[in-house]
Order: structure tokens, then C-alpha cells, then sequence
């Protein structure tokens, strides 16, 4: 059985409430929640694979589309050195094994041009408040995963009224993807 993961139940509004071979989680956002659901659900067993869909900022304007994530790094810590990205004591990135696009993850929505530029010197072309924790579950649980992003704003400005307007058209892109890459 495969994990059909998305903090928001926004976010998996075009795909089918019963898609064959998959189950459905929504975590919430951020985090924590997103960590606190994955681990309850993986404790239980019998999932294979967890695909992760949801929606995401990009620090880089030509950034646009869906994206497999490769990597995810933490925007919002500092370790006891004072170097961002780094957590006292997480690692600095975790990596899914497949994908393209490092992603970084912190608990607030990012919606202006200083938080975008310093994500931006972290290496990251995406921003979102869960994945980071999503693929650190995964791991501990040896749980294959996937995360498809879809770019919804470009974090700064006025990003929270573009991803509102935007949300039900990631999930439509979101559902094409996972239609043609497991043919459901």
C-alpha cells in the first residue's frame, strides 16, 4: 500500500477520495504536525511507499511547475554556533534518493524578500513548512518516499493570497503527476 501524504486537505482536492492502492493522510501544517502524523501512521505498518503532494513557494522566479524533491534542509534553525540551516541536533538535509529540487523547510510561511534571499544562500530553489520532517519520518521507518512539489507563489509580497488562488490548480497539476508516474 502506498501513503498519499499532503499537510492540507486543500491540496488533494483533485485527486479521487479512493485511489486504488493508496491511502490518504492529511497532517497539517508545519512541522510538527506533519512529524506527529507520519509516525503514527508508519507505526501502525503496511505502507511501502509514501508520496508526499502538496504545494510549495519558489526562491527562484524561473522555478515554476511540478518538482520532484531531492533534498530538504531546515530554513528556521541555528545551531549553538549560530549557523542557520543548521539544528543542534538534525541533520543539515535529508535526501529522498530520487528528484531534483532541494527544497527548505520551516514552521512559517514565507511571504517576504528577506526570508527569500536567505533561504536562497541555503541552496534551495523551494520553500514549504512540512517536508524536511516528512522525508526524516521516512527514514527512520526505512519507508521509501516521494515528494512532488507544485510551485504556488514566489514567497514574497503578497504569497499568502497567490497560494489561496492558486491551491486548486497545484492539486489538478499535483494529481496529472501522480496519474501519469503510477497510472491511477
Amino acid at each position: 500500500m502506498k501513503l498519499l501524504v499532503a499537510a492540507l486537505a486543500s491540496e488533494l482536492d483533485a485527486f479521487e477520495d479512493d485511489l486504488a492502492g493508496f491511502e490518504r493522510l492529511v497532517t497539517g501544517p508545519g512541522k510538527l504536525q506533519a512529524t506527529y502524523a507520519l509516525t503514527r501512521r508508519l507505526d501502525d505498518g503496511g505502507i511501502d511507499e509514501i508520496v508526499v503532494v502538496g504545494t510549495a513557494g519558489s526562491v527562484d522566479a524561473s522555478v515554476t511547475g511540478v518538482h520532484e524533491v531531492a533534498a530538504a534542509i531546515q530554513h528556521d534553525v541555528t545551531d549553538i554556533d549560530g549557523i542557520v540551516g543548521q539544528h543542534v541536533s538534525l541533520p543539515p538535509r535529508v535526501e529522498t534518493g530520487g528528484g531534483t529540487a532541494t527544497i527548505a523547510t520551516g514552521d512559517h510561511f514565507v511571504d517576504d524578500a528577506d526570508a527569500v534571499a536567505s533561504i536562497r544562500t541555503l541552496g534551495a530553489t523551494l520553500v514549504d513548512m512540512e517536508t524536511y520532517a516528512y522525508i526524516w519520518v521516512a527514514e527512520r521507518f526505512g519507508v521509501p518516499i516521494t515528494v512532488l512539489k507544485a510551485v504556488s507563489d514566489s514567497a514574497q509580497d503578497d504569497a499568502i493570497t497567490d497560494w489561496r488562488s492558486a491551491v486548486a490548480a497545484c492539486s489538478v497539476e499535483l494529481r496529472d503527476d501522480v496519474r501519469r508516474r503510477y497510472g491511477v
